[in-house]
């Protein structure tokens, strides 16, 4: 089959990877360059940069538009725009969606699940809407989200069981239509779920997971402010293992502590 794919985030460039092993993927649509970093150079989307690595031709319209080279489909992984409906008529498009929906619609699907705890994820393939991730349903698989893991283990998992789902589904899809029952939405993470509450240990936790690796949870230790990066529960104590403080790089926690006396 001859398919694009659709992809900003670094789980639409794994999926991209996964995909172009198996099919012929004509061209990556992502969005154009953005500042990104310290420094905030303009930087590539990771998508761009996997399809680079395989030579695979990149379309970085401002707004959703498509090249006049017809595929049987597109796949969606975290692309981060908005499919007009005059452009969802002129092909199959599928989305990969990290949740079990109907639970978690929307931008932040891998961090809400594990702040609310959830035991298990997964990953939807359904068939792309204009109403949020609600289209009918091709393919669903659960998996657990154990205690250690943290949203970037998370993704890791979902980009793997996207590309099975799709090898499986892409040659004759069949939808069922997905039900309203048990619907949540995702929010997209804000400033002010950043910040960790050390009153509330396992709340803390969670967040910790839930924004490593990409995002970070932030609080303040020793009169500094730090990004958390792991952490773990000792007898309902939360403990942090690595921290970075501002302007520095990340460290262990103890070294951190060394460093304030």
């Amino acid at each position: 089959m001859r398919l694009a794919v659709a992809a900003t985030a670094p789980i639409g460039a794994d999926v991209l990877e996964r995909l172009a092993a198996n099919h012929e993927v004509v061209y990556l649509l992502t969005r154009p360059d953005a500042p990104r970093g310290r420094g905030r150079k303009l930087a590539a989307p990771p998508a761009k940069e996997a399809a680079e690595r395989l030579g695979i031709a990149v379309h970085q319209p401002e707004r959703p538009e498509l090249p006049p080279d017809p595929v049987d489909a597109i796949v969606v992984c975290a692309y981060g725009l908005l499919i007009p409906s005059s452009l969802l008529e002129q092909a199959l498009w599928l989305n990969v969606h990290p949740s079990l929906l109907p639970r978690w619609r929307g931008a932040a699907p891998v961090e809400r699940a594990i702040l609310a705890g959830d035991t298990e994820t997964g990953v939807t393939i359904h068939e792309t809407v204009a109403a949020l991730d609600a289209g009918p349903i091709a393919a669903q698989e659960a998996f657990p989200i154990e205690t250690e893991d943290d949203a970037g283990a998370i993704f890791a998992q979902a980009a793997e069981v996207a590309a099975r789902l799709l090898d499986r589904v892409l040659p004759a899809p069949v939808f069922e239509p997905q039900a309203e029952v048990g619907l949540t939405y995702a929010e997209k993470i804000a400033p002010d779920d950043r910040r960790l509450d050390l009153d509330d240990p396992l709340d803390a936790w969670r967040r910790v997971r839930a924004l490593s690796p990409h995002i970070g949870a932030w609080t303040e230790l020793y009169g500094r402010r730090v990004t958390v990066w792991e952490a773990r529960l000792d007898d309902g104590a939360f403990v942090p293992v690595v921290v970075q403080p501002e302007g520095k790089r990340p460290m262990p926690y103890a070294e951190f502590r060394r460093g304030i006396r």
